[in-house]
């Protein structure tokens, strides 16, 4: 074989090594771009679903592998935040999705055309405060944060009609921005009061020395009251409950919020161990107790959410916010000017006790912009004053001089721009 042959031979067996090296190459990248392209195609995967809070203000947090593409959107009729998920998979157990606090339904599946969707019903009107797209922070995929918060039908509405002009997205905007350049105006707004009968259902609260239950006293004087005040004219006036029924502590405050209240009187009647003590008593919201008997009440009023069988633990990030503590600032001064009226109507109508005045940490009074007062008719562990509560002449003059307290409140608020 001459050299030129061998040559030529060489290069043929060079070549074929070559081309095939080279489809080789075409095989492997070809492969890793179509891994790519699939891995690009591939559904997101919603993997975890979370929330917490209560009637009043809840935290949702749902998690996925990579950034999701969302869409969100409220409707009405029921009141429903809607959020439409490109290109996802719900891989979420169905117990996560169990309705608590403010929300009372979830439901999420396929649209179909590649879209995913999550519906979350609210227990009447809410706001929805900040909803963020957020990278995990070691890096293992990303989070929807939404949070809720009780509103009125007035404010969702606005929500609704800024919504028809921007559609929601991924951008996380605060409260006042998305909803135009903040609270709207409401001039046909008539000062509300909200009425709310302590205890209901499972939760009997206090018993008397002849078996009269608490429950039953309030409801019927807070009907009373709720009469006397109606027929005025001149307020708006709700009542958290009207039959016998079990009510969550933060139910009672979204209800009111929900009615945007400018006054909450929750009505009670306790009973106590010491002999000889009765008498009317009216509290208002205090960290700090004004003695051991209102703390020892407070506390035994905040443990009716046991009965549900969930306790809900004390939430105070939101005071650390400087708008929310002073509005709390403003809600408890006109708290305490409503308790000093109510007192001075009672005491020219009913019995009260020494130092009627007073305050501890009520759940129930903890509204940071509703003014609110808890009122202990009487005791039902004195004989004299269970008896009170069950005539119905003396829950009538009761009850008028509540209504009397709550015209002053009214017109003072008036006076100052604040009420209707």
């Amino acid at each position: 074989m001459g050299l030129a042959d061998f040559t030529d031979k060489g290069c043929r067996v060079g070549g074929q090594i070559l081309g095939a090296f080279c489809f080789v190459l075409l095989v492997v990248f070809s492969s890793a771009f179509s891994t790519i392209a699939d891995a690009a195609d591939a559904p997101l995967v919603a993997k975890g679903y979370k929330m917490a809070g209560d009637a009043t203000k809840m935290r949702i947090v749902m998690d996925f592998d990579r950034e999701p593409d969302i869409k969100w959107f409220l409707l009405r009729g029921p009141n429903r935040l809607v959020m439409d998920l490109a290109n996802t998979r719900f891989a979420i157990d169905a117990k996560d999705l169990k309705p608590r606090g403010l929300v009372k339904g979830v439901r999420l599946g396929e649209l179909g055309k590649g879209v995913s969707r999550l519906i979350l019903t609210g227990k009447g009107p809410f706001a929805v405060d900040k909803l963020d797209v957020l990278k995990n922070e070691d890096g293992s995929g990303y989070r929807i944060a939404i949070d809720m918060s009780a509103a009125s039908e007035r404010e969702f509405d606005a929500a609704l009609a800024n919504q028809a002009l921007s559609t929601g997205s991924t951008v996380s905007t605060d409260k006042g921005g998305r909803v135009g350049t903040g609270p709207v105006s409401n001039p046909g707004h008539r000062f509300t009061v909200v009425i709310d009968p302590g205890h209901g259902g499972i939760d009997g609260g206090a018993e008397g020395l002849h078996g009269t239950i608490e429950k039953n006293v309030t409801l019927a004087f807070a009907t009373e009251l709720r009469d006397k005040l109606a027929a005025i004219g001149k307020y708006d006036v709700f009542m958290t409950r009207d039959t016998d029924e079990y009510l969550r502590l933060d139910d009672r405050v979204r209800i009111a919020r929900q009615h945007e209240a400018d006054l909450l009187i929750s009505i009670h009647a306790d009973t106590i161990s010491v002999k000889g003590i009765r008498g009317a008593t009216v509290y208002t919201v205090s960290d700090k107790a004004s003695d051991p008997e209102a703390q020892a009440l407070a506390d035994r009023e905040n443990l009716s959410d046991q009965f549900a069988g969930m306790v809900i633990k004390d939430d105070n990030k939101e005071v650390t916010d400087i708008l929310i503590d002073l509005i709390r600032r403003e809600t408890h001064t006109f708290s305490m000017s409503f308790a000093h009226t109510l007192v001075g109507q009672l005491s020219t109508s009913v019995g009260l006790i020494n130092n009627p005045q007073r305050s501890a940490g009520f759940k129930v009074l903890k509204a940071p912009d509703v003014p609110s007062v808890l009122v202990e008719l009487g005791y039902l562990s004195n004989a004299k004053d269970e008896a009170q509560l069950l005539d119905a002449e003396w829950r009538g003059k009761a009850a008028q001089s509540i209504a009397n307290a709550v015209a002053l409140f009214a017109s003072a608020r008036a006076g100052i721009g604040t009420g209707g």
